[in-house]
């Protein structure tokens, strides 16, 4: 089993702390920036940052549908999400950047070994930059708006 990665990035002509306020979110901006892939969206607890627990059913491909239940830590710049239902773990990173910000998600997780390992390492993180480039797309207009 191997480590399996995906992450993308998107400039926000927004100060750092108002894009950093708006990822931990989860009540009111996280609805408004998820795709389509997400589904059953829910806070569970909190809402805003620290402590928030959230769950939704990611849908990455017709047939692969992610069950996630999300704890939320706050650590400096960062918002991570951890999954209690696998080893995924979402890193929503913040940083000046020029006039504005730049807003980095990462997603790991332990995949799968031997032949489908292989083909999870290699396909999977391509069709999680997709929907990472949406939500990132979606932020970017829901705070510069």
């Amino acid at each position: 089993m191997g480590q399996v990665s995906a992450a993308s990035t998107i400039l926000v002509n927004a100060e750092p702390a108002t894009v950093l306020s708006a990822v931990a979110d989860y009540r009111d901006v996280r609805p408004k920036i998820l795709s389509s892939h997400y589904h059953d969206y829910k806070v569970l607890e909190g809402g805003q940052g620290q402590g928030t627990v959230a769950s939704w059913n990611l849908q990455a491909t017709k047939s692969r549908v992610r069950d996630i239940k999300a704890t939320v830590d706050v650590a400096g710049h960062a918002v991570i999400e951890k999954d209690a239902n696998s080893t995924l773990v979402t890193n929503w990173t913040v940083a000046p950047a020029g006039p504005g910000s730049s807003v980095t998600v990462t997603t790991t997780w332990t995949g799968a070994g031997g032949v489908k390992g292989f083909f999870e390492k290699t396909f999977a993180p391509l069709g999680l930059k997709k929907i990472q480039a949406e939500v990132l797309a979606n932020l970017k207009r829901e705070v510069e708006n």
